[in-house]
């Protein structure tokens, strides 16, 4: 069941991330990669499970992009012997915004092409 509010852009791209507990202290360290992104939230990889409802500061790569935010994990599951877990932002630059968007509409665009194409 699809339960997406936006178009997501197909994505491979390299992060770390820092857990925090509910004060905002910081806990594990570890690296991932993300596997899908829309302007809202990513969908990450990564090979410790993560709890939904855990908080996260992640640095996320986008081609030569870097970007900083602070997020929460909405649900989580084993997938290939790794965890995939999907984010939702809580904090995130304008700038940081304004990249997911252009990476989301290329993917809208890239969707609409391959559909003509189809035809």
């Amino acid at each position: 069941r699809e339960q997406r509010k936006f178009i997501r852009y197909d994505s491979l791209h390299l992060l770390d991330y820092l857990v925090l507990d509910e004060e905002g202290r910081t806990g594990q360290y570890s690296m991932g990669r993300t596997i899908d992104v829309s302007i809202d939230g990513i969908k990450l990889e990564t090979i410790y499970p993560l709890q939904p409802n855990t908080r996260l500061l992640i640095t996320v790569g986008l081609e030569d992009d870097l970007i900083d935010l602070e997020g929460r994990t909405t649900h989580a599951a084993p997938c290939d012997g790794r965890f995939v877990s999907g984010v939702t932002f809580l904090k995130i630059t304008k700038e940081g915004r304004r990249i997911f968007a252009k990476y989301t509409e290329a993917f809208r665009k890239r969707k609409l092409e391959l559909e003509k194409d189809e035809e």
